[in-house]
C-alpha cells in the first residue's frame, strides 16, 4: 500500500512527506534491488541468512551523511561477522565510488537506489519534495524479518546508533 506521510520527518525544521509502503517492526523485510558502485544489481535476497543493517542517507555529499557512513564503516569491525552493513542513497554509483576512495572507506558497502527508487518506494522513506532518501537506519534479522527501525525525525541529524548495536547485539 503506497501512501504519503506528511511530517514525519522535517528538514531543518521544515516539515516534509515521506512515500511509498510503510514497514514496521515485525514485518518481513521487503525484497529490493539496488546498485553498487560498479553498476552490478545488489537485492537484499542475496544476503539471506545475515543479519542486514541498512544505513540510509539522503547523499554522502554532506556533512551529516558523511559522518554516518564513516561510522558504519568503523562500526564493521564492532559487530559479528554475521552482520553486513550497507549503506543506501540516491547518490549515482560513480559519486558513492569517489566517496569510498577519498575517505577509504572499505567495509560498508555503499549502493545506489537511483534507478527506479525501489528500496525507497518499498520502504517508505522517499522524501517526495527533494527526492532523496530519508536518514533511517533498518535491522534485518537472519530470517528476514525488521526486528529495529529508526526513520530519523530531522534530516540533519544522526541516528542513535547505540540503540542501534544494542540491538544488533541481541541478535548476533
Amino acid at each position: 500500500m503506497s501512501n504519503e506521510r506528511i511530517g514525519m520527518v522535517t528538514f531543518k525544521g521544515n516539515p516534509l512527506t515521506l512515500t511509498g509502503s510503510v514497514v514496521n517492526v515485525g514485518d518481513l523485510a521487503p525484497d529490493f534491488t539496488v546498485v553498487s558502485n560498479s553498476l552490478a544489481p545488489v537485492k537484499l535476497s542475496d544476503f539471506a541468512g545475515k543479519v542486514v543493517i541498512l544505513s540510509v542517507a539522503p547523499s554522502l555529499d554532506t556533512a551529516v551523511c558523511d559522518l554516518q557512513a564513516k561510522r558504519f564503516n568503523k562500526m564493521v569491525s564492532e559487530v559479528s561477522e554475521e552482520v553486513v552493513i550497507l549503506n543506501i542513497s540516491l547518490d549515482l554509483p560513480f559519486a558513492l565510488a569517489r566517496w569510498c576512495g577519498a575517505t577509504g572507506s572499505d567495509q560498508v558497502q555503499t549502493l545506489s537506489d537511483y534507478q527506479e527508487r525501489e528500496f525507497g518506494n518499498k520502504y517508505g522513506v522517499l522524501i517526495k519534495e527533494l527526492k532523496l532518501l530519508a536518514r533511517s537506519v533498518w535491522l534485518i534479522s537472519k530470517d528476514g524479518k525488521v526486528v529495529y527501525n529508526e526513520i530519523v525525525p530531522e534530516t540533519v541529524t544522526e541516528p542513535n546508533y547505540d540503540a542501534l548495536l544494542n540491538e544488533v547485539k541481541k541478535i548476533a
